[in-house]
């Protein structure tokens, strides 16, 4: 980087240099895009911002490169910071679980995926990458895989939601404007959109048809993503279909959304108690039960699993 400034960069310095990244790794140029974005995280640093979510975007956007080009222990190290500057965010969790599962570290990367879950639950690419960790973790450790897991960061509800792009065409950055309506709508179209997804879903699911009302769920999520109701119907699905870790998903996101939700509850204790998480299950019915100890469901639960567990 010779013949450039090593004093403190002007705001509209970084600025440049960080779009030019982005052009750069739009174009494929990896390489040459995380040394521009090296050079603005030095000038954000050199100007002492007080806006760690600025210097946080740029980190995440050369994380981004470096897994792009296999350096994943760059990657880790480039997405840690950028938490450790904003908590919580997506994308340099599912980039730092990208490179973990690279690296074949697939306890840690199952860590990070599942906290992207707890963070966003409609979000498919952390579902998945959950899904593949625990697969390979069973066939690896068998049904004790749980016990070496590392700590499970707990996710604030605040942090429960869904974070965009800050801007079109910023090459892995993210935003910290949290939007309740999704990408392909928006407005009262995208939620009148959403509910009457929602209302197709529940019309398959009282003819049995569990498949096609997810994918009925799926869509509505996608338009809108603070829909509680969406979640445990979808759980629901995912119940009768014996996908419990999905199910198991859905109803940590609702429970995200509405902390005293019932349904989410019991759903999430059936699925918990079809892959013998009995002291989970147990958990969530006494929650349950303390916020309606009359609940006739959820006593037969909770006495269904006591005797499993004699």
């Amino acid at each position: 980087m010779s013949g450039r400034s090593r004093g403190a960069a002007s705001p509209a310095a970084v600025l440049q240099l960080k779009s030019r990244g982005n052009e750069l790794f739009r174009h494929g140029q990896f390489g040459q895009a995380a040394a521009r974005y090296s050079e603005a995280i030095t000038g954000l640093k050199e100007s002492g911002t007080k806006t760690p979510e600025e210097l946080s975007v740029v980190y995440s956007n050369r994380a981004a490169c470096y897994l792009k080009i296999g350096n994943c222990s760059e990657c880790i190290k480039d997405c840690t910071v950028s938490l450790e500057l904003v908590p919580f965010v997506l994308k340099p969790l599912l980039r730092r679980a990208a490179a973990y599962e690279a690296l074949e570290r697939y306890s840690l990367a199952f860590v990070d995926y599942k906290t992207a879950m707890q963070v966003d639950g409609s979000v498919q690419a952390a579902q998945d990458g959950m899904n593949r960790m625990r697969k390979v973790l069973m066939d690896k450790d068998g049904s004790s895989w749980r016990d070496d897991l590392p700590p499970m960061p707990s996710v604030p509800v605040s942090a429960q939601r869904r974070w965009e792009p800050s801007a079109p065409g910023n090459a892995g950055g993210q935003g910290y404007m949290p939007q309740t309506v999704g990408d392909t709508g928006s407005g009262s179209y995208g939620l009148d959109r959403a509910k009457s997804l929602k209302e197709e879903g529940n019309e398959l699911v009282r003819k049995g048809e569990h498949l096609k009302a997810v994918e009925k769920y799926s869509a509505s999520l996608k338009l809108n993503n603070q829909e509680c109701t969406t979640y445990t119907n979808r759980a629901l699905c995912y119940l009768n279909m014996k996908q419990y870790s999905e199910a198991i998903n859905d109803c940590t996101a609702a429970l995200g959304l509405d902390p005293n939700n019932l349904k989410a509850f019991y759903r999430r204790a059936g699925a918990r108690k079809e892959i013998k998480d009995y002291s989970g299950c147990v958990a969530d019915v006494q929650e349950m039960l303390r916020l309606d100890p009359e609940n006739p469901s959820g006593q037969r639960l909770l006495q269904e699993v006591q005797k499993l567990v004699k």
